[in-house]
């Protein structure tokens, strides 16, 4: 990883209307932001997992459009925020564009490793659901000006995604390598 010079700056919408594939991997490095209660916490993103489209057996739109995955056929740069397991919320971001459902899956970020303890720590929880990031939901995305190079980032398959069967394989899952 290397840093620049340009001073940190909020994501733009634009940033996330890209194949998921793309923006996955350009999120290792950037920093999730968080404000509540008047505090801002920044931490850089290290690992995440993308879902993709119609056919990825793995997403939660696979089976169609429902209630719960409405937001994944959104507009991009929202957050899909969903409980699971009766205990864990997880937080998402739609890509892609409109009414083609993709979301990226934070599953990490320095310091603080696992999908759920990252919610639970930063108290991400379904309120967030269906906003879009930004300073005014709390939650956003900044680049930071660290750039990682293809060498610094891992791609392995998904976690925790049996019930897919050849998509749980897939290379959809990005890690940003220890130094």
């Amino acid at each position: 990883m290397r840093r620049n010079s340009k001073r940190s700056k909020a994501l733009p919408q634009t940033f996330f209307d890209r194949k998921t594939l793309v923006v996955a991997r350009e999120l290792l490095g950037k920093h999730l932001v968080r404000k509540r209660k008047g505090k801002t916490h920044a931490y850089m993103i290290t690992e995440v997992e993308a879902y993709d489209g119609h056919k990825d057996k793995a997403s939660h739109a696979f089976r169609g459009r429902t209630k719960r995955t409405e937001i994944m056929f959104g507009e991009p740069g929202h957050m899909y925020v969903y409980f699971t397991y009766g205990m864990h919320w997880l937080f998402n971001i739609v890509t892609g564009k409109k009414d083609y459902p993709a979301a990226i899956l934070i599953r990490g970020v320095e310091g603080i490793t696992g999908p759920a303890r990252l919610t639970r720590a930063l108290r991400i929880t379904g309120v967030e659901n269906g906003k879009k990031l930004g300073k005014i939901s709390g939650v956003w995305i900044e680049d930071r000006g660290v750039a990682s190079r293809k060498i610094d980032i891992s791609r392995t398959p998904r976690i925790g995604v049996p019930y897919a069967k050849e998509w749980a394989q897939k290379p959809y899952r990005f890690v940003l390598k220890k130094k």
